[in-house]
């Protein structure tokens, strides 16, 4: 273990820009994982980090005590900051003082859709990203397609709100969606408040791929008229639609529970 005290010291000075910065964590291809939850998750299903970064104070915590042994027993680098330099790096509020630096994944994109997917067209929030890649992995789909307007998913907002979801995704960023929907020949179900076909209706237990688009504008015209289906959700109360990921999330499971019942 190494301990770096100095605001100069040209690792600490990677770290605060990986930090501060989106375009820094897409120029290098890193990204920061800040919290026990999110570096434990990463040990367990990825390994371990290309660095593990503690405050001097977590060191006597014994959780994370323990993940600093497995990534030592794993080969992997550890450095110590004091409080002030951690504190500088962290978003996490009263959270325990743990990061691990890692490479982000960048699998290779399918040219076409096979298995149940995700497609992104400009979901700008990041909690609402994150929400909708936690659900997705809860409900077993495993790949995610965004296009270039969508929120950055190695953010770390949108990383912390998907709770370790990543690691079981594939993530496929600044994808063209229209030429992905034509090479492929599942369906491809557009949520709309417009449509008149009504979620349940629809056979969901085949492979299909889920399109949900920006907070206020939703699914861009072109890509709408792509869908295989247009589908609302039906809804008994005052309120004119459901939040993006909440509205996704009661998709996805429409479609497990569907599946479940096939099986």
């Amino acid at each position: 273990m190494k301990t770096v005290t100095s605001r100069d010291n040209a690792f600490y000075k990677e770290l605060k820009a990986l930090a501060s910065s989106s375009q820094a964590r897409r120029k290098a291809g890193r990204t920061l994982l800040d919290g026990v939850h999110l570096c434990q998750s990463w040990l367990d299903l990825r390994g371990a980090p290309l660095h593990c970064v503690v405050s001097e104070d977590a060191l006597h915590n014994p959780e994370v005590g323990n993940i600093v042994t497995r990534v030592e027993q794993l080969r992997g680098h550890v450095t110590a900051l004091p409080e002030a330099l951690f504190g500088a790096l962290s978003q996490v509020e009263h959270g325990v003082n743990l990061m691990f630096l890692v490479e982000t994944p960048r699998p290779q994109a399918p040219s076409a859709m096979t298995v149940s997917a995700v497609l992104l067209d400009g979901v700008q929030d990041p909690g609402n990203a994150g929400s909708i890649l936690r659900s997705a992995a809860a409900a077993g789909i495993t790949q995610v397609f965004c296009s270039p307007g969508t929120a950055f998913c190695w953010s770390p907002k949108v990383l912390r709100a998907a709770m370790g979801a990543h690691f079981v995704l594939e993530i496929f960023e600044n994808v063209d969606l229209a030429e992905l929907i034509k090479a492929s020949d599942i369906a491809v179900l557009a949520m709309s408040g417009y449509a008149e076909q009504k979620l349940y209706e629809v056979d969901l237990r085949q492979p299909v791929a889920w399109l949900l688009g920006h907070e206020g504008q939703g699914v861009a015209d072109d890509l709408m008229a792509l869908a295989s289906h247009q589908v609302v959700i039906p809804h008994a109360g005052q309120v004119e639609s459901l939040n993006v990921a909440a509205a996704a999330a009661v998709c996805f499971f429409e479609q497990l529970r569907q599946q479940q019942a096939a099986r």
